[in-house]
């Protein structure tokens, strides 16, 4: 089972016991966050439609928050003697995908057995 999240802007592939680096996510090391589901896959049968996958589930655990590789941005005017270089480094995020559910599991709710409607009394 595989399932497509979207976060910062990008979607991944994902599935379980996954680690995919991602645009930076609030939360502490350690803690949990559930990432939305565009397209889910069991092996039988996809699903895209966006009411089913309201009701599927992602949850990855936060392992490592930390700084991209350095990029250099260069802005260059040829006979103009302008030249600006900038650097870049990107906030990301590791996370492991601890489970990819197709549907959240909701506690099953008891029939209560409801009283019968009392007729009016005639008078």
């Amino acid at each position: 089972m595989y399932a497509i999240v979207k976060t910062g802007g990008k979607q991944y592939k994902v599935a379980t016991d996954d680690v995919i680096t991602v645009e930076k996510l609030e939360g502490e090391v350690g803690s949990k966050v559930t990432l939305p589901v565009v397209f889910l896959n069991d092996g039988k049968k996809i699903v895209t439609d966006p009411a089913k996958l309201e009701k599927a589930k992602v949850t990855a655990e936060i392992l490592d928050q930390f700084k991209g590789e350095k990029q250099l941005v260069f802005k260059f005017k040829k006979r103009k003697r302008y030249r600006k270089l900038q650097g870049h480094r990107q906030q990301l995020t590791k996370v492991k995908i601890t489970k990819v559910q197709a549907t959240s599991r909701a506690a099953k709710k008891t029939a209560s057995v409801e009283e019968p409607a009392q007729a009016p009394e005639a008078e």
